[in-house]
């Protein structure tokens, strides 16, 4: 075992000896605050029936997220966050919704008839999610300080080495969901032609 590791295992160690889940540390009170507060945006963005809110409290939930990417200190992960899912995505979900000129109020129609099935499989999600977390760390207390710090050169080495494979997969799905788009474009576009010359056709 080299030196380092020697190190780092001895700090978790007296971390686990002189933190608990009863003594917690003002980062890890923080974390669970944002993370709150992050689950409420979250509960609230799929709850309501107002498009224009479920927005903007999605933007709530992705920067709750980004902070716990930070208090993490995973900062490189945190920005990224930031930068593809709070400044993109939710920017083209909000021009999406005004060039489409979607309702300010209450959409009634917001509702889908399988929302019990989407919970069911959210729920089981989230179980699934929080056994693996549970199995794999135990009652191990992991120094922040000690960790593996996010940036751009462990982030990187650990995702083309360990995570490659499922890395590629996503790539792949990315660009199924993007095929897709197109095509769907396409056909409106197609339906909407063929609308238009069949009411010039009837206007003769």
């Amino acid at each position: 075992m080299t030196p380092a590791a020697t190190a780092a295992s001895v700090a978790v160690t007296t971390a686990a000896d002189s933190h608990g889940f009863l003594s917690p540390t003002g980062v890890e009170i923080a974390f669970l605050l944002v993370g709150l507060v992050t689950f409420g945006a979250a509960i609230v963005t799929v709850t309501t029936k107002q498009l224009v809110h479920a927005a903007l409290w999605l933007v709530v939930a992705l920067g709750g997220l980004a902070v716990e990417y930070l208090l993490l200190t995973a900062e490189f992960i945190a920005w990224v966050q930031v930068l593809i899912y709070v400044g993109s995505v939710v920017v083209l979900l909000l021009f999406g919704l005004m060039l489409t000129r979607a309702p300010i109020g209450r959409s009634p129609d917001a509702d889908s008839p399988n929302r019990w099935a989407a919970l069911v499989v959210a729920v089981a999600a989230a179980a699934a999610l929080v056994w693996v977390v549970v199995d794999a760390f135990r009652t191990t207390w992991i120094e922040l300080d000690v960790a593996a710090e996010g940036n751009t050169a462990v982030t990187g080495s650990i995702l083309f080495r360990h995570w490659v494979l499922p890395f590629e997969a996503l790539s792949v799905l990315l660009l199924a969901a993007l095929v897709g788009a197109i095509v769907l474009s396409r056909k409106k576009q197609a339906f909407a032609t063929d609308d238009a010359s069949t009411g010039r056709e009837g206007t003769r």
